[in-house]
């Protein structure tokens, strides 16, 4: 079940999250799952096999901005890095940080039942 316990012992900074949604712990918990919404995910990696870069960089700089306010960390790093590969039009093997993106949100998906 998702709580703050839960969310403390993936790695997320809660603090910083619930100061972010002023201090409202029922809202910051109710916000969570949309963060972890499949199509931003599959979208991205989509994306990024199929070369557009620009699209990429938009679904994956979304999906950064809400994990940041949510200080969702673990999952946060992956995406930042695919995101920052992406503005800068950087030409990588992205497959790592991938498979992290998706290991890390579907570890909280099992934390949270």
């Amino acid at each position: 079940m998702l709580s703050i316990d839960v969310l403390r012992r993936f790695g997320a900074n809660v603090d910083e999250g619930l100061e972010r949604c002023l201090d409202d712990e029922e809202f910051y918990l109710e916000l969570v799952p949309g963060a972890l919404e499949e199509s931003y995910y599959r979208s991205i990696e989509d994306l990024v096999k199929a070369g557009d870069t620009k699209q990429a960089f938009e679904v994956a700089h979304s999906l950064k901005g809400i994990l940041a306010n949510l200080a969702l960390t673990p999952i946060l790093n992956p995406v930042s890095e695919i995101t920052e590969g992406l503005r800068r039009d950087t030409d990588m093997d992205y497959s790592k940080l991938l498979v992290d993106m998706w290991e890390k949100r579907n570890q909280l998906l099992k934390m949270i039942g």
